[in-house]
């Protein structure tokens, strides 16, 4: 894993004990992925360590600190503002911080829902959030994301979004167009 930047560094340092952890374990599966796949180890791994950056917000000020960035909520994103986590924290690194990497601010922004087009950088750091060993054991549906992912990400993502879909179909949730965009990206791409 790489020295991080003080503008990922500084942030990440004040997120609560537990978010931390996962941001390492994380990590982990992040460099396993990258090797594996031949991604850009050190972009993943930045992207990583800024993910959740914006994690431990709650609702009311993700909300607020949105609006005040620039970022537009959605319907589904004003109904679940925990969604906007990623897209605030890309805006902090990118316009606060004065950070230039492009793949990271984009895994930054994306990685809980995805979008059509994501890069290899991206999809790693998606799938490296998903992955986590602690995610893994409390949902058994990311064991077969999870060996997918040994072999082909794309199908390892395909497969983590409609199991995401049912979760939150079941539970009469909304659904994020992005990650609807992503999914029919992703298999139009296979056919």
């Amino acid at each position: 894993m790489v020295k991080l930047p003080t503008a990922i560094e500084s942030r990440l340092i004040e997120l609560p004990t537990g978010l931390r952890d996962h941001v390492e374990r994380a990590r982990e599966v992040g460099q396993e992925l990258a090797i594996r796949h031949c991604v850009d180890a050190e972009t993943v791994d930045l992207g990583i360590a800024a993910h959740d950056l914006a994690r431990a917000l709650k609702s009311d000020t993700l909300l607020s600190e949105a609006l005040s960035h620039g970022i537009n909520p959605d319907i589904v994103e004003r109904h679940e503002p925990l969604l906007l986590h990623g897209p605030v924290a890309a805006q902090w690194l990118e316009h606060d911080d004065q950070y230039e990497n492009g793949p990271v601010i984009q895994a930054v922004r994306w990685h809980t829902t995805g979008f059509a087009g994501m890069g290899e950088v991206e999809k790693t750091v998606f799938l490296a959030d998903k992955l986590d060993p602690n995610k893994v054991r409390r949902y058994p549906y990311l064991k077969k994301v999870q060996n997918l992912a040994i072999s082909d990400l794309d199908s390892a993502i395909v497969e983590y979004i409609d199991r995401q879909i049912e979760f939150l179909l079941e539970r009469g949730f909304l659904i994020h167009p992005a990650s609807l965009e992503f999914r029919n990206h992703l298999i139009a791409r296979q056919g």
